[in-house]
């Protein structure tokens, strides 16, 4: 019987059992970095299914914390402030998949409570064809222009990561620092006068459709949809610049089939997971590198150059305070 990792449709107070050899997965939905494809292959290849879900990675990290006593999950993905916090709530276990050596320091965590497993850059991802005329924005400070009221999206950043990641990044390029969010807070104001769209999830499908024509995410569902879809979209770096964000995985703390969870996680960071993640135009957490032709298909190095890393760790500490005072000041 092959091993079921099953990942949650919703994330709500209530979730069935696993079935005998069942293992669960939080926030691994296919329209996210191409997990479609890392599903299909951990099903081939290890024997290992995982059908969707729909977390982001807040919501990842308070089902666990609420699951704590009794787990349902076995292993997590999220953004690596969420990873941070998931290991002070002391809810993922420490392990070191085969690879776990070469992930650079500071990209995961020394005991292997979280660890990274690729690479983004934020930035704009835009669907030419839905601006009606507008040029192609350039900037962070263009979406407050006229012609793009109720144009722009971002995920709302007091819940899913990649949302924080996006005010971080426009907090750095106004002149803020993780100690000051003003810059971040005063944009967001400013550009709610522009009838902003804020999920909560991940809306790749929203943009692809010309819903929402201009989304804050990350470099890889861009060129996904420059590539591979019909229509024309473009990611744009934001000439005032960015940052670099990983995405790190864990073992659950008490994971019900944790065996099968390390199954997983092994995959994900062998050669063959981290090339299903460079195929998909993520940079892989270990020195996996990109096929040619895909690095083709990336803006040119010195547009790169203004993404930088930041202080993960100091980035975890902030976010819960700016997640409050954002729900208090500007949503």
């Amino acid at each position: 019987m092959k091993h079921t990792v099953f990942a949650l449709l919703f994330a709500t107070a209530f979730v069935a059992p696993a079935v005998a050899e069942d293992a669960v997965c939080y926030n691994c939905p296919p329209e996210w970095a191409d997990w479609a494809s890392m599903l299909k292959a951990l099903d081939e290849k290890v024997d290992v299914k995982m059908p969707h879900d729909n977390k982001n990675s807040g919501q990842t990290l308070s089902q666990l914390i609420a699951e704590k006593a009794s787990p349902v999950a076995d292993i997590a993905y999220y953004g690596v402030t969420t990873g941070i916090q998931a290991a002070s709530e002391g809810v993922v276990q420490s392990y070191k998949p085969e690879g776990f050596d070469e992930i650079p320091e500071g990209l995961k965590d020394p005991e292997g409570k979280w660890f990274a497993v690729h690479y983004g850059t934020l930035g704009l991802f835009v669907n030419v064809d839905a601006l009606n005329g507008a040029p192609v924005p350039q900037c962070f400070a263009d979406l407050t222009k006229p012609e793009y009221k109720g144009m722009v999206g971002y995920l709302d950043p007091a819940s899913a990561f990649v949302g924080y990641a996006g005010a971080v990044a426009v907090n750095q390029a106004f002149g803020g620092n993780l100690t000051n969010f003003e810059p971040a807070l005063k944009y967001f104001k400013e550009l709610a006068a522009n009838s902003p769209i804020v999920p909560k999830q991940t809306s790749y499908a929203r943009v692809v459709s010309g819903e929402i024509p201009i989304l804050f995410d990350y470099d890889f569902n861009a060129y996904r949809a420059k590539y591979k879809e019909n229509g024309k979209f473009e990611f744009v770096m934001p000439c005032e610049g960015t940052i670099r964000v990983p995405y790190v995985m864990s073992l659950v703390a008490g994971a019900p089939h944790a065996e099968t969870g390390k199954k997983a996680l092994d995959f994900i960071l062998s050669d063959d997971g981290q090339a299903i993640w460079a195929n998909a135009y993520l940079k892989p957490a270990r020195p996996v590198a990109l096929p040619a032709e895909v690095a083709a298909r990336f803006l040119p190095d010195t547009e790169y150059e203004r993404a930088v890393p930041v202080d993960y760790a100091e980035m975890a500490k902030a976010q819960a305070a700016f997640g409050e005072r954002y729900l208090a000041e500007v949503k």
